[in-house]
C-alpha cells in the first residue's frame, strides 16, 4: 500500500497545474454575481488540469482503465456543470451535468462492499437535507434538486464504503476518493443552503475550496486503479486454481479408497499419489 509520502512524490509534479490554477481562481476571486466568459474560464481551469492529470496516468479502452475512464468522464461533465452554473439562467442545465457526473462516479466506485450502516447514515442525512431545502425550490428545480441530492449522496455512500478501515482492506487512494466524496457533498450543501434556505457568509469561498478539494481527491483515486485491477484479476486466478486443489483430508480419503479398491493395481496407486503431489505443488506465484 502506498504511503501519502510516496503518493505525493510520484504524483506531485503532475498536480502543479491544478494548484496553480486554483491559486489563480482565488487570487482573482470573481464574485458569483458577476458572470462572464472570463469568470467561466477561470473557474473551469482547475478541473481541466485534473482531466490532464488523469490522462497522464494512462488511458485506453481496455478493462484495466475502466475505472479511470469513468472518473475522466465525470470530470468532463463537471467542467460543463461549472461553466453552466456561472449563469443563473442555466442552473438546471448545470445541475443536469453534475447529475451525470455523479452517476459516472457511482459506476466507477461500484457497489462492493455494500455497507448498509454507511448507507443508513448517508440516506438519513439525504432525507433531512431534502426536507429542509425543498420548500425553497420551485419549478424544475423542485424535481431536479431531490433527484440530484439522492445521486450525490449515493456517490458519497459508495466512496465511503470502499474504505474498509477495520478490515485493513483500504489504500491511500481509496481514502482520497472517500474524502473527495464527502467534500463534494459539503460543497453542494453550501450551494443548496445558500440558494434555497439561508444566507451563508463567505459561501463562495467555502463552496469552491471544498469543491476543488473534492475533485482532487476523486482524481487521485486513479493513481493505482490499473494496479488494483490487475491484482484483482490475479487473485481471481489464484482462487480458481485453489478450487481444484483438494484438502489434506480429501487426499487421505482418496488414497485410502485407492489402496482398498480391488480394481486398482499398485502402480495405479503410485501414479495417483504422484498426481496428488504434483497438484499440491501449484504455487500462486506461478500464475500470471
Amino acid at each position: 500500500m502506498s504511503t501519502p509520502k510516496q503518493v505525493l512524490k510520484s504524483v506531485g509534479p503532475k498536480l502543479v497545474p491544478f494548484f496553480k490554477t486554483v491559486a489563480i481562481y482565488f487570487v482573482l476571486f470573481i464574485p458569483s454575481d458577476q458572470p462572464s466568459i472570463f469568470a467561466m474560464a477561470i473557474k473551469c481551469l482547475p478541473v481541466l488540469s485534473l482531466i490532464a492529470f488523469v490522462l497522464l496516468h494512462g488511458m485506453s479502452l481496455g478493462e484495466e482503465y475502466a475505472y479511470s475512464r469513468r472518473i475522466l468522464l465525470g470530470l468532463i461533465f463537471s467542467v460543463f456543470g461549472d461553466a453552466l452554473l456561472i449563469w443563473e439562467d442555466f442552473f438546471v442545465h448545470g445541475l443536469g451535468s453534475f447529475l451525470i457526473a455523479q452517476i459516472l462516479y457511482i459506476s466507477a466506485f461500484g457497489f462492493r462492499p455494500f455497507n448498509i450502516y454507511v448507507a443508513t447514515v448517508v440516506y438519513s442525512l439525504t432525507a433531512l437535507g431534502i426536507y429542509l431545502l425543498l420548500p425553497g425550490t420551485s419549478g424544475l428545480v423542485s424535481i431536479g434538486m431531490p433527484v440530484y441530492t439522492f445521486l450525490l449522496m449515493t456517490m458519497v455512500w459508495r466512496a465511503v464504503a470502499r474504505v474498509q478501515l477495520f478490515e485493513e482492506l483500504w489504500t491511500w487512494t481509496k481514502l482520497c476518493s472517500c474524502v473527495g466524496g464527502i467534500l463534494f457533498a459539503v460543497s453542494d450543501a453550501g450551494i443548496g443552503f445558500s440558494a434555497f434556505y439561508c444566507h451563508i457568509p463567505h459561501s463562495q469561498a467555502i463552496i469552491m475550496v471544498s469543491y476543488y478539494a473534492a475533485q482532487l481527491g476523486i482524481s487521485l483515486s486513479v493513481v493505482d486503479s490499473k494496479a488494483s485491477y490487475l491484482d484483482s484479476v490475479r487473485d481471481n486466478k489464484i482462487q480458481n486454481v485453489q478450487q481444484y486443489i483438494p484438502s489434506d483430508s480429501e487426499d487421505e480419503s482418496f488414497k485410502e479408497k485407492l489402496v482398498t479398491s480391488a480394481n486398482f493395481s499398485s502402480s495405479s496407486v503410485r501414479d495417483s499419489t504422484s498426481l496428488l503431489i504434483r497438484r499440491h505443488t501449484v504455487q500462486p506465484s506461478s500464475i500470471q
